[in-house]
């Protein structure tokens, strides 16, 4: 069947009938376009226009050009702790969170008794709210009233300070990421589900083990499931916020970043200059700094995966 192009086109060159189809599709999509407009773009391009101005939310706005992003490149030494911190969080949060996903997807892959019970119970703490969660483990890890250091004490040896700690601070933070991995882990297993079992089959009449299967097959089958996971986990860290907010606000420091700073991440700092020191015009800037490294780093991830990431080819 052809189809014959009218000599008038876009919504004139539509018949009756497609013209009310068409007109019906805007209308269902409108909510959508229309939240788009108002809760999202409109808000970005007044955050543009603010990051160049001197805007305290109870004046208006006064422009002065390039100076807040001139104060972002070289007058803020809060800003270098903020990024440093946050980085870390990137190079050591995302190689552990997503290897405690990877192997508990292996483990929740295995064909055994109850299986379907055991993945309800890795994924129910990834639809928990971030807040009472983060809550209980700072109790968890309270260094005098926690049962970890209390385990940790009973075996006779000298437990660490956790979250009240500058060393230990960021470390905790990760070990409680691991916790709510659920998401990143049914990912994974779709992953792993999707594998063919023929190749499992031919690798093992050919004499491999377990750990050469899993290097030459498994790994290289859901290479495009790590890829994608590692840029989603990227654009997470960057933004890393809710339990550096609760973990810090309600610790033994009180105040927002910690004991020594060691938990004042990009996002808490923003929000910070945003709501606390009323410097909207800052925060601004400083957001669409973050938008610039964000997408520098997932567009570096991404360029950087065709190198071990492996596509499956179809012959036709």
């Amino acid at each position: 069947m052809s189809t014959r192009v009218g000599p008038r086109g876009g919504l004139l060159g539509l018949r009756g009938e497609q013209r009310r189809e068409f007109l019906w599709a805007l209308f269902f999509v409108s909510p959508w376009a229309i939240g788009f407009l108002v809760f999202t773009l409109g808000p970005m391009l007044a955050s543009l226009y603010y990051s160049f101005t001197a805007f305290s939310t109870v004046k208006p706005p006064e422009w002065i050009g390039l100076a807040n992003y001139e104060k972002l490149a070289g007058g803020d030494k809060n800003l270098s702790k903020a990024i440093l911190n946050t980085l870390y969080m990137v190079v050591f949060g995302i190689p552990v969170g997503q290897t405690f996903a990877f192997v508990t997807a292996l483990l929740l892959n295995l064909n055994v008794r109850g299986i379907p019970l055991y993945r309800t119970l890795y994924f129910l703490p990834s639809i928990m709210p971030l807040v009472p969660v983060t809550l209980v483990w700072m109790w968890i890890f309270n260094p005098q009233l926690g049962p970890v250091n209390a385990l940790i004490s009973a075996l006779g040896f000298t437990p660490p300070l956790w979250l009240n700690s500058p060393e230990w601070s960021k470390p905790t933070l990760i070990l409680l990421g691991t916790w709510q991995v659920g998401t990143t882990t049914a990912i994974y297993l779709a992953g792993l589900q999707g594998v063919p079992h023929e190749l499992y089959e031919a690798a093992w009449m050919d004499g491999a083990g377990p750990l050469a299967r899993l290097r030459h097959i498994t790994i290289p089958a859901v290479s495009p499931v790590v890829a994608f996971n590692t840029i989603i986990g990227v654009i997470y860290s960057f933004q890393y916020f809710t339990q550096a907010y609760v973990a810090s606000s309600t610790g033994a420091s009180g105040v927002q970043g910690g004991v020594e700073d060691s938990l004042l991440f990009y996002a808490v700092y923003l929000y910070q200059n945003a709501f606390q020191f009323l410097d909207m015009g800052y925060a601004s800037a400083m957001a669409w700094l973050l938008f610039v490294i964000v997408m520098a780093a997932t567009l570096l991830t991404l360029y950087g995966s065709a190198r071990w990431v492996y596509y499956e080819v179809s012959d036709k």
